[in-house]
């Protein structure tokens, strides 16, 4: 007799709209990484859910493919999410653990196809490895959003204009909304600071936020 597999959905993320569409391949390599574990581990995709130009950093619920899904899981008894690796799911470190936490809470399992074991295990090695990942992946994408950044100050050294000056939730919406989640806890202006420095978001000067920067991305 046939063992019945178990049901999942999948779930992709690319951070750039460039990524998508005809003539791309993060689609098709991401799903068949998925595919892959999915024929090994006799698991069943039942569905496909995606988040286009959605960056890494971006809070869980602030993802509308990300939102769907989990209506879907929770109205249907489907527990089970296959991303292709850690970081499809979060590049972000607070975003990666508060999300993942979420979907645990929910008796929702988050499965890694590069390393099904990665959102398994909660002793304190597996998850310190995990948080380890999660900063690796992180320190890449800032690295990158930093050289980005040097190219365009040198650009604009150049007296060519780059782009006018843009609002905290233009240039950094994953802060602004860590911030946004800190104030529903009540917290004071300092303290909201103070949150966003242990999560490695700084102003510009290396020091943590002001009050007043925090009240702008608030109001913002």
């Amino acid at each position: 007799m046939a063992t019945k597999k178990i049901q999942a959905v999948a779930y992709l993320r690319t951070s750039s709209a460039a990524n998508v569409g005809e003539g791309k391949d993060s689609d098709k390599r991401q799903l068949a990484a998925i595919a892959a574990y999915a024929k090994t581990a006799g698991v069943e995709i039942v569905e496909i859910f995606r988040d286009d130009a959605v960056r890494g950093a971006d809070m869980i619920e602030t993802r509308p493919g990300f939102a769907a899904m989990l209506q879907r899981l929770l109205s249907n008894g489907v527990r089970m999410i296959v991303v292709e690796n850690g970081s499809r799911f979060a590049r972000d470190i607070v975003v990666q653990e508060t999300g993942y936490e979420m979907l645990k809470a929910r008796g929702v399992t988050l499965i890694a196809a590069d390393k099904p074991d990665a959102f398994l295990d909660d002793g304190p090695t597996a998850t310190m490895i995990r948080q380890i990942l999660g900063v690796v992946s992180q320190f890449e994408k800032a690295m990158v959003v930093s050289k980005l950044r040097g190219a365009r100050e040198r650009k604009r050294a150049t007296g060519i204009k780059v782009e006018g000056r843009r609002s905290h939730a233009e240039k950094h919406p994953e802060v602004v909304a860590l911030a946004r989640q800190l104030q529903r806890q009540r917290l004071s202006l300092r303290q909201i600071s103070a949150g966003l420095a242990a999560a490695g978001h700084v102003g510009a000067s290396g020091k943590p936020f002001t009050g007043q920067s925090v009240k702008n991305m608030l109001d913002g």
